[in-house]
């Protein structure tokens, strides 16, 4: 084993073990969506001068919070070690044709299926078309920062969630545009590349920077005092998403309280379209003999969605009171709570999943 592997083992090891806050994460995210709807619905000018503080569609204290969240992962990681990547080929094959040659398209279908046919009767009929634009817009570009949370908490490979985060980044640059195009019939996409490139500097660019500045002051004091400082850091991470669960359920709780039933049935599709899609890499990557490590972010990039990046073009097509709107938020609000459902699968089935790898693997 490398020097580099080593030291990623060695902080992994450190905060190994299943927190206080892990073992009742769902108990916190039922407490934080309740404590979300509560607190936008009781402090409106607090809850509106917070979500205000934006730019380019992008929350400032949403991102501060996920820096918090990522920062000590990204801790974890010495860029020495990324060549080891190259083993993951396939775990990255797989993940790159679930995001761009599945999910769009079987979320098409299923807002044809569901929202215009199955649901149509229970929707406002002038918004169907716009609901299944937003539904697109959702699932057309892979999610950039959270996936970090889910990884870390799936055990997944850090390099490999981090590279693959990256490559996804880079097609989502060229890809974007032309499937939503495609999928909504459209001449031409205004995409908010303002919102891209800046999701992508807060979530990816600075966090790495910042990370391994911190990261080298650390290994600067010694391997020691390395460890047992990422060892602390694990509750930051896991109060950091809570805290952004609250402010994402602040900023939306009028919307669930005014269109229930709308966001209900919007959800369905949505959550069709996780378990079908982390379910369908996971399923890949185990007849390929891929490591669960591997696997496990695989699945979950997967499934996730860019929910800042749907949100910003569905207002800047179809304005900020649309059904398309209105769906892009439906992901935003599921987001965390179906994801650590999924995550839950992942670690669950490990056992099964490893039987089954490495007979291929043999």
């Amino acid at each position: 084993m490398s020097a580099p592997t080593k030291t990623l083992s060695s902080g992994a090891s450190a905060a190994g073990g299943i927190s206080f806050f892990e073992r009742y994460l769902t108990v916190w995210v039922l407490l934080c969506i309740v404590a979300g709807i509560v607190l936008g619905q009781a402090l409106p000018s607090l809850t509106h001068a917070v979500s205000s503080m934006e730019i380019a569609q992008v929350n400032l204290p949403v991102g501060v919070l996920i820096w918090v969240m990522i920062i000590p992962m990204l801790l974890k990681i010495d860029f020495g070690a990324l060549g080891q990547v190259k083993a993951h080929a396939r775990g990255i094959g797989v993940t790159l044709f679930i995001n761009w040659a599945i999910k769009p398209f079987s979320m098409a279908l299923l807002g044809w299926i569901f929202v215009r046919h199955v649901f149509a009767p229970y929707l406002p009929t002038e918004q169907l078309d716009s609901y299944i634009a937003g539904l697109i817009l959702l699932a057309a570009a892979p999610c950039t920062a959270m996936v970090f949370v889910w990884s870390q908490l799936c055990k997944g490979d850090p390099y490999f969630t981090l590279s693959q985060v990256a490559l996804n980044d880079a097609i989502m640059v060229v890809a974007f545009a032309p499937i939503v195009a495609l999928l909504l019939g459209l001449s031409s996409i205004v995409v908010p590349w303002d919102t891209l490139l800046i999701s992508v500097g807060l979530y990816i660019i600075v966090p790495v920077i910042v990370s391994q500045l911190i990261r080298k002051a650390l290994l600067a004091k010694g391997e020691e005092h390395f460890k047992a400082v990422v060892s602390k850091l694990g509750p930051y991470s896991i109060s950091a998403l809570l805290l952004t669960l609250v402010l994402l359920f602040a900023f939306q709780g009028e919307a669930i309280i005014k269109q229930p039933v709308v966001i209900a049935l919007l959800a369905v599709p949505i959550l069709i379209q996780v378990v079908l899609n982390s379910g369908l890499a996971y399923w890949l990557n185990r007849k390929l003999g891929v490591q669960h490590c591997v696997a496990g972010p695989s699945a979950l990039i997967g499934a996730s969605n860019f929910f800042e990046l749907a949100v910003a073009t569905a207002i800047s097509l179809f304005g900020l009171q649309s059904g398309a709107a209105l769906a892009t938020v439906v992901g935003v609000l599921i987001e965390v709570p179906v994801m650590l459902a999924v995550v839950a699968v992942v670690n669950r089935s490990q056992g099964w999943y490893e039987n089954g790898a490495s007979k291929v693997r043999t």
